[in-house]
């Protein structure tokens, strides 16, 4: 209400106060906000002025607009494989990817937990390369008390079922003032004041309407992440013994965020994955399967000349066997109790 009075509805003082809410919870100097989570990326790869042939070393683990931002950024895609443990890049998968042509490694710390930072840092410092990371479903997730979208450009999603959402939006996070005054300019048609163009830029601006819905789910986000960080403890006592299951955990040094709580279903379990699911359908509780297939292996992206799609076996076999459970902080423990209830009986436990 207080916007729509203004009549400043869009990139005003609310988009200001969101940029330095989320600056102050990632811990950097600048947040550039933007109008969703996939330009985010797009802007931060853009930043770092990628020529044709150069390559983005990223997981083929993750929803699409990982891929996609790197293609529309005009670079070429390539992958390493994931450890089954964080779901995020193996760092020693990435030694063996990184080559001649690489330019920038994108990490992406999925489900709420951050890669291990602090074996790819060093390795992207050793070659030269830029470091982007895809946080979109990390927000507040830490590494040894760093924040995950700290150590590059970070790069976050505000989309509808993000821990902290704004319906639509997206974040660039930096230390680097030039980069966040570049980003800045280019999200606004590349005009650094009214009619003074630098650059080919985009409309890639937040609208201060998007900005007020964010600001208050900022200022009580410690005590969403309290909530789900507390239901994925419940979800784990309650699932610790049921057979062929395996379950996330928070790993040494990395705080979690709980976005997803994320099973997989191996082979020892006497059921498949796509049967729990649909046990739980019938009994009124909701599963997702985030990401049914490795991004590459699509139609559209399995011929493409820019995506250079080398075999990530365990990144595959872990499309077949994951799970996601409801972990979300609206739940009550009575219902996280149902889900739990509701999983050993769709297993058999």
């Amino acid at each position: 209400v207080e916007v729509i009075r203004s009549g400043v509805l869009a990139q005003g003082p609310m988009v200001a106060r969101l940029e330095r809410d989320f600056a102050e919870i990632v811990g950097v100097e600048h947040a550039v906000a933007v109008n969703n989570g996939t330009t985010a990326l797009v802007a931060a790869l853009e930043v770092l002025d990628l020529r044709p042939g150069d390559e983005v070393v990223t997981t083929p683990f993750t929803f699409v607009a990982t891929l996609n931002a790197i293609l529309e950024a005009g670079a070429t895609a390539r992958f390493a494989d994931i450890r089954d443990d964080d779901f995020c890049l193996d760092p020693a998968a990435l030694a063996e990817a990184v080559g001649p042509r690489t330019r920038v490694v994108l990490p992406v710390h999925l489900y709420g937990q951050a890669a291990d930072m602090g074996a790819i840092v060093p390795l992207v410092r050793s070659h030269g390369l830029g470091l982007v990371e895809d946080t979109a479903q990390s927000l507040g997730a830490t590494v040894d008390g760093r924040g995950a979208g700290s150590f590059g450009l970070g790069t976050f999603s505000l989309y509808a079922t993000k821990n902290v959402t704004t319906g639509e939006g997206g974040m660039v996070t930096t230390d680097d003032a030039v980069l966040a005054d570049r980003l800045r300019v280019l999200r606004n048609q590349g005009m650094r004041q009214r009619y003074q163009y630098e650059v080919a830029g985009h409309n890639y601006r937040m609208t201060d309407l998007q900005a007020a819905l964010g600001i208050p789910q900022l200022a009580g986000y410690d005590e969403t992440v309290k909530r789900r960080r507390d239901n994925a403890a419940r979800l784990t006592a309650g699932l610790a013994d049921v057979p062929g299951l395996r379950l996330p955990a928070e790993l040494p040094g990395r705080a979690h965020v709980w976005h997803q709580y994320t099973v997989l279903v191996t082979e020892a379990a006497p059921v498949t994955r796509d049967e729990v699911a649909a046990r739980l359908t019938e009994q009124g509780v909701g599963s997702g399967v985030y990401y049914p297939k490795v991004v590459y292996d699509y139609d559209c992206y399995r011929e493409h000349p820019r995506v250079v799609a080398d075999p990530a076996p365990v990144a595959e076999r872990v499309a077949r066997q994951c799970l996601s459970l409801p972990v979300h902080h609206h739940l009550a423990d009575g219902d996280v109790d149902r889900v739990v209830e509701a999983v050993r009986k769709a297993v058999g436990a």
